[in-house]
């Protein structure tokens, strides 16, 4: 082998090694290798194994005999559910150098408290108080997070972007790929149209009224009008901000986000919005795709949920890698006041480096399960949608459980309110504007399209 080959032998390693050690790619590898194997096992008539696996708690209200003869019927289920996550989980946790050990002990508290919080979601009364199982999770961990010190080890396991990505591309193998196609265009227009003026209300509020540091102002921008965390994180490596700055605009993003999940829900039922319609606005006025999930959630239809994905998944968050490479070249002519010729030097591999990778795997999965029914008579596809999807839908419910609950834990109100007013005026009035702009789109311009998701 000559030297250029294994040169170039020595770089596809070393890229695979930085590939796998992402949280993205583990969404999509342990997402994707779900849909195959079920898919797989679907056609060998091995499935069981994962049907058994997608435990769903029956209701019960004062009866605890049903709910102990249910508990009972799916305790294999729930060890099965346990075993495969923890092994896959940690897997992923070893290569991305989490401390394994913790994790797996962090995971299995983590595991438990979902049970818990799952039994308690299927209370009837529970139900009928509006509070569906990621809304609980959420109040329960924002509840023990703050009021009291939580373990190292626990923290080893509370990686919220580890659980919702898996569930987002476990969430494409649940949409029709052609709906995808269907509603892209509305949703890549709204998403637009919001980031644009999200951005621009908040940018221009945190530099013009409040004085403050342009690249926290474009990370603040960023945060309420891309995609939540991710997009604020992106936006400050692009503009080089101060790592305070990034931690100041990912508070903002959290206490709205949490305030949306309540307030959201709450607003669409008011107005008697229908299910595809409120999944779009939350889709464009959440902040944050676990939050937004949760919301959604909230709505109590699965067609929220559908049109939130698509709204904020297919449009939002798409733009993250084209945002970042824009700032990145105000940063050098503007703000680093240097010339034409540098900002040359940008690398426009910036956009894909910026991209969220797990949306690839989302539309991966789409494909497949949308291809596979596609070869199937009427009778086969009915029962691949019922034993698969059914059992992709279910698993997809447990990781945003797991997500909601590390939200709850992980978010210290304490440390949200420390950051000074002008940041949080500024972030807010982008809200005031991104509300009743994402209402007026999704419920007017693009109603069509919304209610057409079935």
């Amino acid at each position: 082998m000559s030297q250029i080959e294994v040169s170039k032998k020595t770089k596809q390693e070393s890229e695979v090694g930085r590939w796998l050690k992402k949280e993205d790619s583990w969404a999509i590898i342990i997402a994707l290798g779900l849909v195959i194997l079920t898919t797989i096992t679907f056609f060998t008539g091995g499935s069981k194994f994962f049907t058994t696996m997608a435990v769903a708690i029956p209701g019960w209200s004062n009866d605890a005999s049903k709910l102990a003869g249910g508990l009972g019927k799916s305790f294999l289920g729930l060890i099965y559910l346990y075993v495969f996550f923890t092994a896959v989980f940690g897997i992923g946790a070893k290569v991305l150098g989490f401390n394994v050990r913790q994790f797996i002990a962090g995971f299995t508290t983590l595991f438990v408290a979902s049970i818990l919080v799952t039994v308690l979601g299927s209370n009837t009364f529970i139900k009928e108080m509006q509070l569906e199982t990621p809304l609980l999770a959420l109040i329960i961990g924002l509840l023990f997070g703050n009021t009291m010190k939580l373990p190292e080890w626990l923290h080893q396991a509370l990686r919220t972007e580890y659980y919702v990505k898996t569930g987002i591309v476990l969430m494409g193998a649940t949409l029709p790929f052609t709906i995808i196609l269907k509603a892209g265009p509305a949703a890549i227009t709204q998403a637009l149209i919001v980031s644009v003026v999200t951005f621009g209300i908040i940018y221009f509020a945190a530099t013009k009224l409040f004085g403050l540091d342009p690249r926290l102002g474009a990370c603040l921008g960023a945060g309420g009008s891309i995609c939540g965390v991710s997009g604020a994180i992106a936006i400050g490596g692009a503009c080089r901000a101060e790592k305070q700055h990034v931690s100041i605009a990912i508070s903002m993003v959290i206490i709205w986000a949490v305030a949306m999940i309540f307030l959201l829900p709450f607003w669409a039922k008011s107005l008697g919005l229908a299910p595809g319609i409120a999944g779009a606005w939350i889709g464009t006025s959440e902040f944050a795709d676990a939050a937004g999930f949760a919301a959604a959630e909230a709505i109590g239809d699965e067609r929220a949920v559908k049109t939130f994905t698509l709204m904020k998944v297919v449009g939002r968050d798409m733009f993250v890698g084209i945002w970042a490479f824009l700032v990145a070249i105000l940063s050098v002519t503007v703000w680093e006041k240097k010339s034409a010729k540098d900002s040359e030097r940008i690398d426009k591999k910036e956009i894909w480096n910026r991209f969220p990778k797990f949306i690839i795997g989302f539309f991966i999965a789409s494909i497949l399960t949308t291809v596979v029914i596609s070869f199937l008579d009427q009778k086969a596809g009915a029962a691949y949608s019922k034993d698969i999807i059914g059992t992709l839908k279910t698993l997809r419910g447990w990781t945003f459980t797991w997500t909601f609950l590390c939200i709850g834990f992980t978010t210290r109100f304490r440390e949200l309110t420390s950051v000074g007013w002008k940041p949080l005026a500024a972030f807010t009035l982008g809200v005031i504007v991104n509300v009743p702009l994402g209402y007026w789109l999704s419920n007017e311009v693009f109603a069509s399209y919304w209610l057409s998701i079935k």
